[in-house]
């Protein structure tokens, strides 16, 4: 169940950014156990963005999940791996203050096997990404 393994709340720092350390397959094939991910604890939050929040049932717990819909209360949130579950509708709605901030930027880290110089071409030119938006959240939100 757990989602990250460690993110910096610099937000009350007063630092803008943070980073994250993914740990589960909820949100395959975004984001990968062991992503690096640079987190903005400041900003809008809109439909389609991924986000890091604090599990609603226990607030010690880091999870990233994609934001689908806003309803009455807070977002509507899901993993992009619908097999993985943990997410809305396992909690409900998550409140506005359980929402740390969304995730600008991926890295991937290169992995023990990558080792011939095709391999490590391949990884040196998608090791570091922007996470965008999806806007076909609400699509999948309403398929499930």
């Amino acid at each position: 169940m757990p989602e990250l393994s460690q993110e910096t709340e610099c937000g009350r720092a007063g630092r803008p950014f943070g980073w994250a350390e993914v740990t589960g397959p909820s949100m395959v094939p975004t984001l990968y156990h062991g992503d690096l991910l640079v987190v903005l604890h400041r900003g809008r939050i809109r439909a389609g963005d991924v986000i890091i929040l604090r599990h609603p049932f226990q607030q010690d717990l880091l999870v990233v999940k994609r934001a689908a819909e806003r309803r009455e209360g807070g977002w509507w949130v899901l993993g992009d791996n619908a097999y993985a579950g943990g997410d809305s509708t396992d909690y409900g709605v998550v409140p506005d203050e359980l929402i740390l901030g969304k995730v600008r930027l991926r890295y991937r880290p290169r992995k023990p096997d990558q080792r011939s110089p095709f391999a490590l071409a391949r990884w040196a030119l998608s090791a570091v990404r922007p996470v965008f938006a999806d806007r076909s959240a609400s699509r999948r939100l309403r398929a499930r």
